[in-house]
């Protein structure tokens, strides 16, 4: 099993000290470092400073939004960003929620499994610099009836076949994701219902491909903070409002994936709380609402010998690439995570 890190949204104030983790990361041997994006700073300008400033370390959009790029234009952002880091971008594709869909970018959020595999057939079409023509639902590549011609992309990607990711929750999200994707991106993920929760379903999907799980990807993000184990229910107390966040106030009451995933994994009563306390304004009522077990089985929290136990979980769950989200206070205290990570991946002999 390999590490990553995920930096999360750019311009939250920490920037010179996500520089610093990715630096850090590059060196300590993580395999790949993610950004985000909503409705702030973009994943591919952040993608491109991290990798100008590291060597090895691969870089992934977890994730760009397929609702706010044309998808030929995707495929030469991950063309670009491929050639310009050595080959070592991972391009990871979500259809983001409905509240940024149709607020942000203007873009009706309907259909969206339907949506994602149309994105990813031009996508990987463009990629292949064939003469990109499509037909379907969504897109109609050229415009009929006018003067665009079918184009190909004129740069070369550092590699054949760049590794394509999508972010995954519900069941048939998941499913599709393992017919057409090569990693699948979780948030979330609790270990012992992983295989209920998510592999069973990627794996129906690669059957429905005629493939395996063999070389498929599976990589959950998942916040990390390093104490020892007598603070694993203030290190909890952490991760409270960013739990209450998600499934709570992700997407709208009738929409929101991570209350739904909760509630699979047997917090429906709880997550029903959370989501009406945080939808009336109580945000710090929804916190309180979040039970600690559903916060402890979905970060990895405490010494370095219980990361490791919780990594070795995973690991037997199926994930192959644990992507990690150092918390701390101060750059020391997130470098200093880091660090735990890869000497709890090498004591649960993983490394």
């Amino acid at each position: 099993m390999q590490l990553g890190i995920n930096l999360g949204y750019w311009g939250a104030g920490m920037d010179a000290d996500n520089l610093a983790v990715a630096r850090e990361a590059d060196k300590l041997g993580y395999a790949v470092c993610w950004a985000a994006e909503a409705y702030g700073s973009d994943a591919a300008t952040v993608l491109s400073w991290v990798a100008a400033q590291t060597e090895r370390i691969d870089i992934g959009s977890a994730i760009f939004q397929i609702p706010a790029r044309q998808p030929a234009m995707t495929a030469m952002t991950a063309a670009t960003l491929d050639s310009l880091s050595g080959g070592r971008f991972r391009l990871g594709l979500g259809v983001s929620g409905p509240q940024v869909s149709e607020g942000w970018y203007g873009v009706k959020f309907d259909k969206p499994l339907a949506r994602t595999r149309e994105y990813v057939e031009i996508v990987r079409k463009a990629m292949t610099r064939e003469r990109l023509s499509h037909e379907g639902e969504h897109w109609t590549l050229p415009l009929p009836g006018g003067p665009g011609k079918p184009l190909k992309l004129t740069v070369h990607p550092e590699r054949e076949h760049i590794p394509l990711y999508i972010a995954a929750i519900g069941p048939k999200n998941l499913e599709q994701t393992g017919e057409i994707a090569d990693g699948a991106l979780l948030i979330f993920p609790a270990a012992e219902h992983l295989e209920e929760t998510a592999v069973k379903h990627l794996r129906a999907g690669r059957e429905k491909a005629g493939r395996t799980m063999e070389g498929f990807d599976i990589v959950p993000t998942l916040p990390l903070a390093v104490g020892e184990d007598s603070q694993v229910d203030a290190l909890a107390d952490m991760f409270r409002p960013y739990t209450a966040l998600y499934v709570g106030g992700m997407g709208s009451r009738k929409q929101n994936f991570y209350n739904q995933l909760a509630g699979r994994m047997g917090y429906e009563k709880e997550a029903a709380e959370i989501q009406d306390k945080y939808l009336a304004g109580d945000k710090d009522g929804a916190a309180a609402a979040v039970p600690k077990q559903l916060i402890d089985s979905t970060t990895l929290l405490g010494s370095v010998d219980r990361i490791a136990d919780r990594m070795r979980a995973y690991a037997a769950a199926g994930v192959t690439t644990l992507t990690l989200a150092p918390a701390g206070f101060t750059l020391e205290e997130r470098l200093t995570a880091l660090r735990a990570g890869t000497q709890a991946l090498e004591r649960a002999g993983l490394a």
